[in-house]
């Protein structure tokens, strides 16, 4: 039955008969009602996870408590979003609400790795691109719909400091989409946290994990 359920996923339709049963002892399927949560931005699992029936939301909170509606996962489709392959454990992007009563199957991430993934070394490379891309597109989710202004500033100091430190302000406030006089408040209020430093102009972050929290909402 679950290597049956396990033929219906797209990327798993030419798997060998071999292949199929090993998949089925790494596996399980569960079912799901209408409107339960299957995880909320942010938590992580061990396990990768595959949409075979139902509907799926995927979503994002903004600052100010607004939902942002990003896409739906259909059914023989991948329900994880992989930001990095050489982690056990998986982080979820947005948060994920079944729409219809719906199947998952899950299957053990580090297995499956160590089973299909690590046997050719330019396939690990090729899936770690991959990866690469898809955390970009995440970044651009995130600044232009989630962040507010101190999270957008929070976040490039962290991820492109000296990127931030070479640009002017200005260049700095086009690239973010805020007004100049809003990251210079920000900026200030930073320094005044003692989250961040200043001198000639010169950017130094001296509480990272405070920094950080401001677009993560978690502490290290």
């Amino acid at each position: 039955m679950l290597e049956k359920i396990i033929q219906t996923i797209n990327l798993f339709k030419n798997t060998t008969h071999d292949e199929l049963e090993l998949l089925a002892s790494i596996s399980s399927a569960s079912k799901y009602e209408k409107d339960a949560l299957l995880y909320y931005e942010a938590e992580s699992t061990d396990k990768l996870l595959f949409l075979v029936s139902g509907l799926l939301k995927v979503y994002k909170i903004d600052k100010y408590d607004n939902e942002i509606f990003l896409y739906y996962i259909y059914p023989n489709n991948m329900i994880s979003e992989l930001s990095n392959l050489e982690e056990n454990r998986i982080r979820c992007f947005s948060n994920t609400v079944f729409i219809e009563d719906s199947i998952m199957l899950s299957i053990d991430f580090k297995k499956f790795k160590e089973l299909f993934l690590y046997k050719n070394e330019l396939t690990q490379n090729f899936i770690q691109e991959l990866i690469y891309k898809n955390q970009q597109l995440q970044c651009i989710i995130n600044r232009e719909l989630v962040f507010d202004a101190t999270s957008k500033v929070a976040y490039m100091l962290i991820n492109d400091l000296d990127i931030f430190n070479k640009l002017k302000r200005n260049e700095v406030s086009l690239l973010l989409h805020i007004q100049p006089e809003t990251l210079s408040r920000v900026l200030k209020k930073l320094q005044r946290n003692e989250v961040i430093s200043i001198d000639k102009g010169i950017i130094e972050i001296e509480k990272y994990d405070e920094l950080k929290f401001l677009y993560t909402g978690l502490k290290e």
